[in-house]
């Protein structure tokens, strides 16, 4: 009887609701609610999974959904292998632990991009593999590379529009392998060591690794943040005044000077790296105030500020949380491992930062810091150089 009734509701839904209708009024519906919309009847999940629809769904820019937050051990060769997931587009937040769970073992989170995460198998491992899944439909691919190492970068590359019409979902998994060697110095006696960065790439098409011929470098080790997917081309930041640049199409690389290297700087500063409109994005917080540069041209390392806003800006506007910002950086930035204020991620207009012992999502627009979470509940080892990781959901399926 119940069945019987629910198909009259459906029969007399279509009476009165066209499916071009329908489709009008479901592709304005972020990628979250269509998860659940999928399960409203038969047809509603058809229209959702087609891949027109989801063309159509994703052209408008989707909203950043969070981050993933993992930490790292700092003296223990092993891996965290608690992931935590912090959103930012709910009035309250909650942190979750249990988003990746369908994976077959423990990862460590690496990259993502278009609603895809890259991640590899947790050390100790004996044999390591990469995963690339899409979390909202629990799809995932395995990866094999036997050469997979803990201290390798790695990047992915999904542009599902690219060249196509229909949506596609071929994708690009990169990864940076550091090769140590010795440089030779005529005023020392003793030579310094060089870093070589080499790019290893697979291409979802061929379903095979190649190495590419291009080699950067550097005397810097890259830093293990997460990565910035811009345009094609992957930007690290490293331990030094550069961000290594990657771009896998061409097999061209490059090491970009930051904007304020901090060989001449008196202190550490707080920075990070992310994406807004297309462009890269490089986040600093120093005793001058809170900065946002955007990358105009990576061959001649030309940098523009796009925001700033002052420390005494910053306190007016969040009393609660940036109380006696001057004092408390001039004290942390030049004594302590881990500063007071620290960038953690930044995406479109979103910057996820620690404040003293609490995460906060700070918003350009606003120019208001919003409570996340304590620090204590991403777990005992978040302290020491997390990986975090923006987020944005979709439903390209990796099938």
């Amino acid at each position: 009887m119940r069945n019987q009734k629910l198909k009259g509701l459906e029969e007399r839904r279509e009476l009165w609701l066209p499916q071009g209708l329908l489709v009008e009024i479901l592709w304005r519906l972020p990628s979250k609610t269509l998860a659940w919309v999928r399960f409203v009847s038969k047809e509603w999940k058809c229209i959702v999974s087609d891949r027109t629809f989801i063309r159509l769904q994703l052209k408008p820019r989707e909203q950043l959904s969070g981050f993933f937050f993992q930490g790292r051990y700092e003296w223990c060769d092993g891996d965290v292998k608690s992931v935590s997931y912090i959103s930012v587009d709910r009035d309250s937040t909650k942190v979750e632990k249990s988003v990746l769970n369908f994976l077959p073992e423990n990862v460590v989170i690496m990259s993502s991009n278009n609603g895809l995460i890259c991640c590899r198998s947790s050390f100790p491992c004996s044999k390591p593999v990469f995963y690339v899944c899409n979390p909202l439909n629990r799809e995932w691919i395995t990866l094999q590379w036997p050469n997979l190492t803990k201290d390798s970068s790695t990047a992915l590359i999904f542009e599902p529009f690219k060249g196509q019409i229909d949506v596609s979902t071929d994708f690009q998994v990169v990864t940076v392998c550091q090769t140590y060697f010795e440089v030779e110095d005529e005023d020392e006696d003793e030579g310094e060591d060089g870093i070589q960065f080499s790019f290893n790439i697979y291409s979802s098409r061929t379903k095979a690794w190649t190495l590419s011929r291009e080699v950067c470098i550097c005397s810097h080790n890259l830093q293990k943040k997460g990565c910035a997917f811009v345009e094609g081309v992957v930007f690290w930041l490293t331990n030094g005044d550069y961000i290594l640049m990657f771009d896998p199409e061409n097999e061209l690389s490059c090491l970009v000077m930051q904007p304020f290297p901090a060989s001449e700087l008196n202190f550490t500063p707080g920075m990070c790296v992310g994406e807004a409109e297309g462009k890269l994005q490089y986040v600093l917080i120093s005793e001058d105030g809170l900065q946002v540069w955007e990358l105009e041209d990576w061959s001649s390392s030309r940098w523009s500020l796009k925001r700033f806003i002052s420390l005494e800006e910053l306190e007016k506007e969040n009393p609660k949380c940036m109380y006696h910002i001057s004092e408390k950086l001039e004290s942390h930035l030049t004594t302590d491992t881990f500063p007071w204020i620290n960038p953690l991620s930044f995406k479109d207009t979103t910057l996820l930062l620690r404040i003293s012992t609490d995460i906060y999502a700070f918003n350009f627009d606003t120019r208001k810091a919003k409570l996340l979470c304590p620090y204590s509940a991403l777990g005992p080892n978040s302290m020491f150089s997390p990986i975090v990781i923006p987020y944005t959901m979709s439903l390209v399926p990796l099938g």
